[in-house]
């Protein structure tokens, strides 16, 4: 029997590809030079389909981060679900998920984030116009924190929204000075982001 496709399921579908192209293509071209058309062509759609669900390619950048972020998380959360205390052992793991999920998008990925924020510093219009998603995407980050910390049974002696700012701002900065400088920051850093979380 033939799977029925829903129009939701279809409208996820193209999402997903969409975003899919557009992490490609930003990481291959960088963020300014990266159009709409060479993500929708790359993607096997129209520049349309893009404006369906995104409103600007500032929007579409935020989705692809938002979803970088989820799955750091799901890794995260997954490695400790069944800790009853952060040793060694589960640092290691921590950062040897981050290490990997790192090298699968390469450093490049990393350097789009900074090449992001430059460009936000340098058109105040286009960070005018993305400062409600900027917050939007860090409140959703710090609630999936906190979700993360309910189900682990744990504490954050930080803010969660302070821990989730404290992410953003650093995440990018481990990656690629891990992989310019030849040394492997995740596990201390790692350290450093666990010394703000108490399992209970």
């Amino acid at each position: 029997m033939v799977e029925q496709w829903t129009r939701e399921r279809r409208l996820e579908r193209t999402r997903s590809l969409l975003l899919d192209a557009a992490e490609e293509v930003f990481a291959d071209k960088g963020f300014a030079p990266a159009s709409l058309d060479d993500i929708a062509r790359a993607a096997g759609y129209t520049k349309g389909a893009i404006y369906k669900h995104f409103a600007t390619k500032e929007d579409l950048f935020f989705a692809v981060s938002d979803r970088y972020w989820r799955r750091y998380f799901d890794n995260f959360a997954e490695v400790l679900s069944s800790a009853t205390e952060v040793g060694a052992r589960e640092l290691d793991a921590i950062a040897a998920r981050w290490r990997q999920l790192s090298l699968d998008r390469g450093a490049e990925h990393a350097a789009l984030g900074h090449e992001f924020t430059l460009y936000l510093l340098r058109n105040p219009e286009a960070r005018e116009r993305v400062a409600g998603k900027r917050s939007e995407v860090v409140e959703a980050l710090s609630g999936f924190i906190s979700q993360g910390m309910e189900r682990l049974g744990a504490t954050l002696l930080i803010p969660p929204l302070t821990f989730a700012q404290v992410l953003v701002a650093t995440s990018d900065s481990v990656i690629l000075g891990s992989q310019l400088d030849d040394v492997d920051l995740y596990r201390p850093i790692v350290e450093m982001y666990m010394s703000a979380i108490k399992l209970d």
